[in-house]
């Protein structure tokens, strides 16, 4: 899918996440371990790049800041979770609210903002079925990003 991606494509992207990629706690995440050898600065990326060119291809017409801003900050839970004495054993069920909460402390969301990263992970968490058309492209691409890095990226 990366050759529907054109440079104006890619002067879109980082102009609307430059700031939040620049933030202090946001390049803290290159400190924790998401999948095999990927930081959780470089999923969210990852994840990031492949929500637009999710909405391009498939012509969705998705809120493009929205979908990039919650793609970025989606993992924003700031610690490592493959300490089980930290978050690790129930990790998958609770980062999405840690997350929140630290995207709501450091940046201005709006509600879809929010609705991505409180239910990007769907379907494990069951009742927080994604209800935006921006939360269901962050939601497949996060799927599709951690098989990859979990099967190609360890280390």
């Amino acid at each position: 899918m990366k050759g529907c991606i054109t440079q104006e494509d890619k002067r879109i992207i980082r102009e609307t996440l430059k700031d939040i990629k620049r933030s202090d706690r946001v390049q803290e995440m290159k400190k924790y371990i998401q999948h095999g050898k990927i930081s959780t600065y470089q999923h969210c990326k990852s994840v990031a790049g492949l929500s637009y060119r999710i909405d391009k291809r498939l012509h969705l017409h998705s809120d493009k800041k929205t979908l990039l801003k919650g793609a970025m900050l989606h993992d924003f839970y700031l610690y490592d979770w493959h300490h089980f004495d930290d978050q690790g054993k129930l990790h998958g069920y609770h980062h999405a609210d840690k997350a929140l909460e630290n995207a709501r402390k450091y940046f201005d969301l709006n509600k879809n903002e929010e609705h991505i990263i409180w239910c990007h992970m769907w379907p494990l968490n069951l009742t927080r079925v994604p209800r935006t058309r921006e939360a269901w492209i962050v939601c497949l691409a996060d799927k599709v990003v951690s098989c990859k890095e979990t099967i190609f990226e360890r280390k």
